[in-house]
């Protein structure tokens, strides 16, 4: 099953209002052997990996990635990478696909129009996810079923038979053998990285993957991913697409190999796990916290879960982890604190993490933590990014010489943040007095409705949002809405469906949601979710002081 996509680099970059507005709905419906062990310094001495975790665990070559970057370059996607930082044999490559020409690469690059979005970092995230989903050349057929696939990949419907006579007609099987000596040459220097981390991780974790597992982890070298870096999730398939060097992104590496340990984990015991839920309205208010994580708890919880172990496997000196583990707190990653405080008690333990787990857990006391947090000033978006992670924007600011209603939407935005729905009300209403077709204020009055929890009023507006979608001359000036508040309209709704039982009209709006072009990726794998495993409201027994 598909659960998520996680970002390394590039940067998801996500519309700064929408993850306002994913702060209003968290408040909406809620309501409705001991090793520490080091990284091995001497490359040639790491251990070799057990028969069954090589493979599990493997650094390999992926034709169906060549292939479909290859295709985007014939297409004329621009990388953003300047030529000069780039290999002789990198410029020409992408020039002799360029210079190709023939019916299948027409048919290729009007797919490509008809399927880029604005943001040349999603386009090329959305080809990556789909090489990793299809199957070998030279049909390139997916290899899971439809309701199994990721997002973006049923995005880009109908690529398969595209990418297929594109690969015939560039002759690209006798390019793969040309290239594939180089490809081989980067997999040989992960694979001593690679092993060392996963032993390491393993070893601290006392975690082993068993024979019979079906579960991998696959690092896959790809000298066309220009620097970047890929980390996505298919269920129980972990894939991380890095760029050959000399110097490997260990930290990234570890991160990735984390998450594929931990994340079982945190769903075995996600009952458990949610007791900690409250502290995450707390974390929902930090701006650089990426607006993926403030309405899925179990995400949070994982992404904390990974972070605090990988603050014990790094050995930092007593002030940089102070400063590490403040630096994840401004950020919004709220329970990286408690988790760590709680892993010195397994390192004294005996049982494996996948046993310990419910203990770690109930080392958090969640009243202490909301108490604290209440005095936490957390960082705002436009502090430094930490390199991993970092997604949205900041709150777009009215300028002094700003249009009125230019500033009152700001004001709209800055009072959802603060979750003030009153004033958010009233500073959209003062948009749409003077545009009454405003698709940006209409959507911004349905999540202030839903966070005064007028649920008929912000369901009449979302759908008001939505119909603009099908008829052009409803906006003003023929406007569309943007397709983050569009995707997430269809989704609120949804949510709201399901919260009322009626499942088929929910599953009818995520699949909408899914089909809106340009969706951010946060906004198609909510959609998904809500499509396989539907919308439920997280535990609100207690508030985050302990109260009832």
């Amino acid at each position: 099953m598909f659960r998520r996509n996680y970002f390394l680099h590039p940067f998801a970059r996500t519309n700064s209002f929408v993850r306002l507005a994913m702060i209003a709905f968290g408040v909406f419906f809620g309501a409705l052997a001991i090793v520490h062990a080091k990284e091995p310094q001497d490359k040639k001495s790491a251990p070799p990996l057990r028969e069954e975790t090589r493979h599990a665990v493997s650094v390999e070559t992926r034709p169906q990635l060549f292939a479909t970057l290859c295709a985007l370059d014939a297409a004329g996607f621009d990388t953003g990478v300047n030529p000069s930082n780039q290999s002789a044999g990198r410029v020409q490559l992408r020039e002799r696909m360029l210079a190709l020409q023939g019916p299948a690469v027409d048919a290729l690059r009007k797919y490509y129009r008809e399927h880029a979005l604005a943001d040349s970092g999603a386009t090329f995230s959305r080809f990556v996810s789909f090489a990793l989903a299809a199957g070998p050349p030279p049909k390139f057929e997916f290899e899971l079923r439809r309701d199994e696939l990721p997002p973006d990949a049923l995005a880009l419907e109908g690529f398969n038979e595209v990418l297929s006579n594109f690969y015939r007609e560039a002759q690209l099987d006798q390019l793969w053998q040309r290239y594939q000596p180089d490809y081989e040459r980067g997999v040989k220097i992960y694979r001593a990285p690679v092993s060392e981390i996963a032993i390491t991780v393993m070893s601290y974790l006392r975690e082993i993957i068993k024979s019979n597992s079906p579960r991998t982890f696959s690092v896959y070298v790809e000298p066309l991913a220009g620097g970047k870096i890929y980390f996505r999730n298919y269920g129980d398939h972990y894939d991380l697409v890095v760029s050959p060097g000399s110097d490997p992104p260990r930290d990234a590496i570890r991160h990735a190999f984390l998450h594929f340990l931990l994340d079982p984990m945190a769903i075995r015991y996600r009952a458990e796990a949610a007791r900690a839920s409250p502290l995450l309205e707390y974390a929902a208010r930090a701006p650089r916290l990426p607006v993926e994580f403030h309405d899925d708890y179990s995400a949070f919880f994982s992404e904390c879960l990974v972070r605090a172990v990988e603050l014990r496997l790094r050995h930092f000196a007593p002030e940089d982890l102070a400063s590490a583990i403040d630096q994840a707190e401004s950020a919004g990653y709220v329970l990286v604190r408690p988790i760590y405080a709680g892993l010195p008690g397994f390192e004294k333990s005996e049982p494996a993490m996948s046993y310990y787990f419910p203990d770690l857990i109930k080392s958090i006391n969640v009243t202490a933590e909301a108490r604290r947090l209440r005095g936490v000033k957390f960082s705002d978006a436009a502090a430094a990014g930490d390199g991993i992670h970092a997604s949205g924007s900041a709150p777009v600011a009215a300028s002094k010489s700003a249009a009125p209603e230019e500033k009152d939407f700001a004001e709209g935005q800055r009072q959802i943040s603060a979750r003030n729905g009153a004033a958010a009300a009233a500073s959209f209403e003062r948009v749409l007095a003077a545009h009454p077709n405003d698709l940006r204020a209409t959507y911004g009055l349905a999540v202030a409705s839903a966070l005064l929890g007028n649920a008929d009023r912000a369901r009449e507006l979302f759908s008001k949002v939505i119909a603009a979608a099908s008829q052009n001359s409803s906006a003003e000036g023929g406007a569309q809405p943007d397709p983050a508040n569009l995707s997430w309209s269809h989704i609120y709704l949804g949510r709201m469906y399901d919260i009322e039982g009626r499942r088929d009209f929910a599953v009818a709006e995520y699949q909408a949601a899914l089909a809106v072009g340009g969706a951010p990726e946060s906004a198609r794998a909510a959609a998904q979710r809500g499509v396989e495993t539907g919308y439920q409201t997280p535990p609100r027994e207690k508030k985050p002081d302990g109260k009832s």
